[in-house]
């Protein structure tokens, strides 16, 4: 798959992402957190086993051959949901958003630095450093935006 058609996919994930705290943390407020974290785990699991079952090949390796570290990734999601079902109708969508992708870049750059879960190691860099320094004042920016009272 070309890189450029493989990041615009990312991009556009990344967006739905939003429009999904956006949806997800109105429900919350309506239903509470843990309903509506549950009804978004529910249909997700549903709609993934009808796409494994119709279009996965078989795999030389099951979810119980793995080593058990790598399961732990849908813990991570359930804290992800119930954090963000929580916080979008607190702190706004656009802020939530940001936060999240602060803490994504920065622990990404320590998976890439230090090569950790078994991923290459890539070096940290001036520039990316910078990259997270811009994007942590871009929240700080958009926190203040949000709780002015011009």
């Amino acid at each position: 798959m070309n890189l450029i058609v493989l990041l615009v996919l990312v991009i556009a994930a990344g967006a739905v992402l939003s429009v999904q705290a956006a949806i997800n943390g109105r429900l919350g407020q309506a239903v509470g957190v843990l309903r509506s974290s549950l009804l978004t785990f529910a249909v997700g699991a549903l709609t993934t086993a009808l796409l494994i079952f119709f279009f996965e090949p078989a795999q030389a390796v099951s979810l119980l051959d793995v080593p058990k570290w790598q399961l732990t990734g849908a813990l991570f999601g359930v804290v992800y949901m119930m954090v963000m079902v929580g916080a979008v109708p607190i702190v706004g969508t656009a802020v939530a958003t940001v936060a999240v992708i602060v803490g994504q870049l920065g622990m990404g750059m320590l998976i890439d630095n230090f090569g950790w879960l078994g991923n290459p190691a890539i070096e940290l860099s001036g520039s990316r450093i910078v990259a997270m320094a811009c994007l942590a004042l871009a929240l700080v920016f958009m926190y203040r935006s949000n709780t002015r009272t011009d």
